[in-house]
């Protein structure tokens, strides 16, 4: 039986992930990614001679990883140390202003009751309760369906079933459905925010998205090294099977002939076959003919308006005081209205934005970590990095906005000998091509966004496509999900042509 040779582009979490469970079903495997170490977006830089994630800094669904391994042959815990988070963040309004959530919803209710009331305990409660109705109504019927429909969706439950579809409120924006739920503004701010987790606004996305409050609360994990330890542990997990993997690897094009897939051509010229290719960047790279005029047929055009955020990020390994950081916090602005109008209206980084803070060495509990400590900030900005980069006037404005901001909410950072690595929408474009540096892929506006997402097959036969900007959507779980049906679409195809050993996903797609 002919063996089968595939390439997988990018080396992100959905390019580990397909690449794992390909070869670890017999296939020949070669993964290309441009950047020198595995991770995509998943990304480490080293700030004072330490290693500061610089990407992704939460993991959610932890079952979507093991199943993952299981399906190569392996166990999650022989490759990842994983502890589970009690407390899920702190979050901050000013400096007398704070309320942390935990894995336990009857333990976050107490804290919502101490910091607004009774009532607002209540209507956290009963927005859990909708949050799991909502991810249980749509897990099994659209996010682990490899390429969802809204006839199919409907279809999927029955007469019986159509209430319950009514009860993800998909024509409602999340920031409206919060209403419902919450009188106290710090709250319907704080899990608006659900909707910037996917790039979106939280005015525009749909209700829908409450689901995110109970994945959080099924498991938030702390990986043992940083986030970026999961990429390193997938690849090694790979390469072990048989796969290859080549970096710095830059390509001129996907080759195209006779309307298939055939292998991808190097800038060096370096031409290399294969009987099948996985594209794992964003598709608005893809269709915008970055990789080729004939292969930007596999991928519907976007528009620059719907993509999702992009960020202005700062690294550092500084010392800290006043403010009692744990993992995860959140800083929010006085005006999440203005806030988000400034992004998508202005175009510009708001004037007084929410900041985002993980403090990396920080665990479980309250302990205070070895001074210097390494710290991650996030600023939401406008995606224009190949459009209208950002002045550094813009740039320097903003981090001084940000390190002012903390001070008021009572933290104080020493930047006095830190040094700080910035990273910003242009150079997210340079890492990630045909973006603009967003982050997420497209956006999540309105209820239709989700259909319009492409699936993995294209309408070139051997191209598929895995990643954030496919379904199911951003996010490590779900970019993880796009690579898993990606292998197992391909292992399909491939035993339907007489390429592939027998081989089955479980709960994916089976090849005789």
């Amino acid at each position: 039986m002919k063996s089968s040779h595939v390439i997988v582009i990018g080396a992100g979490i959905s390019g580990l992930v397909c690449a794992l469970l390909l070869s670890a079903q017999g296939v020949r495997v070669t993964v290309l990614e441009r950047a020198a170490t595995p991770g995509g977006k998943m990304r480490e830089v080293e700030v004072d001679g330490v290693r500061i994630d610089a990407g992704p800094t939460v993991l959610t669904m932890r079952p979507v990883f093991e199943r993952i391994f299981a399906e190569a042959g392996l166990a999650l815990e022989d490759h990842l140390s994983l502890t589970p988070a009690t407390t899920l963040a702190r979050h901050s309004w000013s400096e007398g202003e704070r309320l942390d959530l935990f894995a336990d919803p009857a333990r976050s209710a107490d804290a919502i009751g101490d910091f607004a009331g009774a009532r607002e305990a209540e209507g956290y409660l009963a927005f859990c309760k909708d949050a799991r109705g909502v991810f249980e109504t749509l897990e099994r019927s659209f996010i682990d369906q490899p390429a969802p429909s809204m006839p199919g969706l409907i279809a999927s439950q029955g007469l019986a079933g159509l209430p319950r579809l009514i009860d993800i409120r998909p024509f409602s924006t999340l920031w409206k459905a919060l209403g419902d739920y919450f009188q106290d503004q710090r709250l319907r701010q704080l899990f608006a925010r659900y909707a910037t987790y996917c790039g979106s606004s939280p005015f525009l996305s749909p209700a829908t998205l409450m689901l995110i409050a109970h994945v959080e609360q099924s498991g938030v994990w702390l990986v043992d090294g940083g986030m970026h330890a999961l990429a390193k542990a997938l690849e090694r997990a790979a390469r072990a099977k048989g796969a290859a993997f080549r970096y710095d690897a830059h390509i001129r094009e996907i080759r195209v002939s006779g309307q298939r897939a055939m292998g991808v051509t190097l800038e060096n010229g370096e031409v290399i076959e294969a009987d099948g290719v996985v594209f794992t960047g964003d598709t608005a790279a893809l269709a915008g003919g970055m990789l080729g005029r004939e292969a930007a047929r596999a991928a519907p055009g976007r528009s620059r308006s719907s993509r999702s955020l992009s960020a202005v990020t700062f690294a550092l390994n500084a010392k800290t005081s006043g403010f009692p950081l744990t993992r995860h916090n959140v800083f929010f602005s006085r005006d999440y209205v203005r806030e988000f109008k400034d992004i998508s209206q202005r175009g510009s980084i708001p004037d007084e934005p929410t900041i985002y803070v993980c403090a990396q060495d920080r665990g479980e509990g309250e302990h205070q970590p070895h001074s210097p400590e390494r710290l991650f900030c996030l600023v939401n900005a406008p995606a224009r990095g190949d459009t209208d980069p950002l002045s550094n006037e813009e740039i320097d404005r903003c981090r001084e906005t940000t390190f002012t901001l903390l001070s008021r909410h009572g933290l104080q950072v020493d930047r006095s000998t830190a040094e700080l690595e910035t990273t910003d929408p242009m150079q997210f474009e340079s890492l990630f091509p045909g973006t603009g540096g967003a982050l997420y892929g497209p956006s999540s506006h309105g209820w239709r966004a989700s259909f319009t997402r492409p699936g993995v097959k294209t309408r070139i036969a051997g191209l598929y496509l895995a990643g954030g900007s496919v379904h199911p959507g951003a996010g490590v779980p779900m970019a993880a999900t796009s690579g898993r049906w990606a292998a197992a679409t391909l292992l399909c195809d491939f035993a339907s042509t007489g390429k592939s050993p027998r081989t089955a996903i479980s709960g994916g797609t089976s090849t005789p």
